[in-house]
């Protein structure tokens, strides 16, 4: 059995590909299995370290805002597009796989669409609610079309039915423990933990609305907060610090550069600021907390907004949208969930009963049942 992902970009479309390509590594341990993706994007890192082998081609994406320089990097990307598919076509002749998987991003394109014209079985997985160009392009030749959330279904013309599989979840966030948690993070007590995060290099509003949430409520003491301020976030301590707050001395509040610890303090927070990626709403969903989702507008179709109302049309989050967000409202927000435990609980059941906690095996025996 020969089967070959294409998945790049980001880590929403490599780290499923990943999961999937290790559940049927592990079921299958004679399979064979190749990753195409790009030697400039984080791929050709994560890929490799996975231990799978790794081959790319030379594609890019479309810049969507006009500008002279926009213009010439799409002049750039039809150029390269246009040589894609002849470098597809060797890598899979020299394969010769049974099945050939995309994941999203622009590397899945040609090498999905080349391997359906050479008569190859294909099939796709979308992330997100309102799905990428690629994917709805794809979508109508796939021999099988796989969601996250039945909402992207409406967006897309299948020539089979798609499936629901869910989105692959770390097993150590599934497996960890709230009050073993808690105790790692040194809360004995019963006091609520509002845990805020924007992502591996930090995103700044988040960061300045946590500024301001924090300075707000620090007097309080009627929770604990820890705060991932990433890459880019250096200055927020400092923010803190002009506004009063003592983020050297104060027990409850724990505000790093990075979350090294992801899975306990999913496990111990009691209420979650996020951005909404599809990776980020599958571990809510996992660990089944209430959350408060600030969606990126800085997205191909605005498509963090259509994940997070997933949750939202259930109750089991609230959004607040970067055009709206203002420090009364985040802090409104904050204290309304704080001050009601029986919400909390009823939003966290909510969001737990969208969880698909086997969406890693439900992806890979979907792929194997194409050879």
């Amino acid at each position: 059995m020969k089967i070959v992902f294409a998945a790049g970009g980001t880590g929403g479309h490599i780290n499923p590909a990943l999961a999937a390509a290790g559940k049927i590594r592990e079921n299958y341990p004679d399979a064979e299995i190749l990753f195409i993706g790009t030697k400039e994007k984080m791929e050709s890192r994560l890929v490799p370290k996975a231990g799978f082998d790794f081959e790319t081609i030379s594609i890019s994406g479309f810049q969507r805002k006009i500008s002279v320089e926009n213009i010439i990097k799409n002049i750039k990307t039809l150029w390269r597009l246009m040589w894609a598919g002849r470098a597809v076509k060797k890598i899979l002749r020299r394969f010769n796989p049974d099945v050939v998987v995309g994941f999203g991003g622009y590397v899945s394109g040609p090498v999905v669409r080349t391997a359906a014209k050479m008569g190859i079985k294909t099939a796709i997985h979308e992330q997100n609610a309102f799905p990428g160009v690629t994917n709805k392009m794809l979508a109508k030749n796939a021999d099988a079309v796989m969601l996250t959330v039945i909402e992207a279904k409406k967006y897309l013309e299948c020539k089979n039915e798609p499936v629901v599989t869910g989105l692959p979840v770390r097993s150590e966030i599934l497996k960890a423990d709230r009050d073993f948690a808690r105790a790692e993070l040194g809360v004995t007590d019963d006091t609520p933990i509002v845990f805020s995060f924007g992502g591996s290099l930090g995103a700044k509003t988040i960061n300045t609305a946590m500024v301001d949430l924090i300075a707000s409520l620090h007097e309080s003491n009627k929770c604990k907060f820890i705060h991932g301020y990433g890459q880019y976030g250096k200055w927020v301590p400092d923010a803190m610090r002009e506004k009063g707050v003592d983020v050297d001395n104060n027990k409850n509040i724990d505000v790093r550069e990075y979350i090294y610890d992801m899975d306990k303090c999913l496990a111990a927070a009691d209420i979650i600021i996020s951005r909404s990626g599809a990776s980020t709403l599958s571990e809510i969903e996992a660990v089944g907390r209430a959350s408060v989702l600030i969606p990126s507008p800085n997205v191909a179709e605005n498509h963090q907004y259509h994940n997070a109302m997933t949750l939202v049309n259930v109750n089991a989050a609230r959004v607040i949208e970067e055009k709206d967000l203002t420090r009364e409202k985040l802090l409104d927000t904050v204290n309304e969930l704080l001050d009601n435990k029986a919400l909390r609980d009823e939003m966290g059941a909510n969001a737990n009963r969208l969880s698909i906690i086997d969406a890693g095996d439900r992806i890979a025996e979907i792929i194997v049942s194409l050879v």
